[in-house]
């Protein structure tokens, strides 16, 4: 299987460790990701709202590029695949826009025709890799390892992976796959707050608070995410939280690409397990290579 690739700005950068895993499981399921040529940031989440024909224009001239390749976009971040998921459908059905946009991306030479789909790599794994491809792959079940699966806001809703925004399932099946066992978790789509951590942290704060105490009380050994933005939130300011409400938390929170990749018997350093700031390799040395 063959895809366009856009690794986006986090993955490039403080989401390094999901870049890394995403590439061992892409390797393992011979799955070849075509990273685009001379891909700019998306706009990100902010950017839309500050200037929207931007920040579509942005997106537009990576879909360009994507369709270089194929009719298939993919990225592991969940604020890019909003973003990129966002401008194929305000494109195609706001003619008013896309003349906009399309004026923007003259000035490169270049012109949005379309015919291009964007998938979160959570998708392409079940959806299209799918799960008894991903069983064969297992050598290492996770077995006993009880993980909150949580999938943020972004590729839940406006433009969900899944019918369901409210409860998602897909990671929980691929969990179940790896031998791990997907805790109850009702809060897997609420919002971590995202960027508020910059402006309104207390907010930002009380947010994460939230999730991390609900996946505590379900009993969770870690936290599995598929955003880079919601790894940093929940990960790097754990101290902050207890200092806040006075909790106690000591939750990993990894990206499920790196689950697959221990399940599959990849290296935990490899996977880049061993730069989380709450630390994993307790959790996960009975699976470790």
């Amino acid at each position: 299987m063959r895809y366009a690739y856009y690794p986006g700005c986090s993955l490039e950068a403080t989401g390094r460790p999901y870049q890394d895993s995403v590439t061992e499981v892409a390797k393992a399921l011979d799955i070849e990701l075509v990273e685009l040529e001379d891909w700019n940031c998306c706009g990100a989440t902010a950017y839309m709202s500050i200037n929207e024909v931007l920040s579509f224009s942005l997106s537009a001239r990576n879909l360009c590029q994507a369709k270089k390749i194929g009719d298939t976009l993919v990225t592991a971040c969940s604020a890019c695949y909003t973003n990129l998921r966002k401008t194929e459908a305000y494109l195609a059905d706001f003619p008013e826009i896309k003349s906009k946009v399309d004026a923007s991306l003259a000035e490169a030479g270049i012109r949005y025709e379309g015919g291009i789909t964007t998938k979160h790599f959570l998708q392409t794994i079940v959806e299209d890799v799918g799960l008894e491809k991903v069983k064969s792959h297992v050598r290492k079940p996770l077995t006993g390892l009880r993980v909150a699966p949580y999938y943020g806001c972004q590729i839940a809703r406006p433009y969900g992976i899944e019918d369901d925004a409210d409860n998602p399932t897909m990671m929980d099946k691929l969990l179940t796959i790896l031998g791990a066992t997907p805790t109850e978790y009702p809060m897997k789509t609420v919002c971590c707050g995202g960027s508020l951590m910059g402006i309104q942290k207390d907010v930002a704060l009380r947010l994460c608070r939230n999730i991390l105490l609900c996946a505590q009380q379900g009993g969770a050994q870690c936290v599995a995410v598929t955003c880079p933005l919601c790894q940093m939130n929940l990960d790097a300011f754990q101290s902050s939280i207890n200092k806040a409400y006075g909790t106690n938390f000591k939750l990993p929170i990894v990206y499920f690409t790196q689950l697959m990749g221990m399940a599959f018997g990849s290296n935990s350093k490899s996977l880049g397990l061993n730069q989380c700031i709450v630390p994993a390799t307790a959790v996960m040395a009975t699976y470790a290579s």
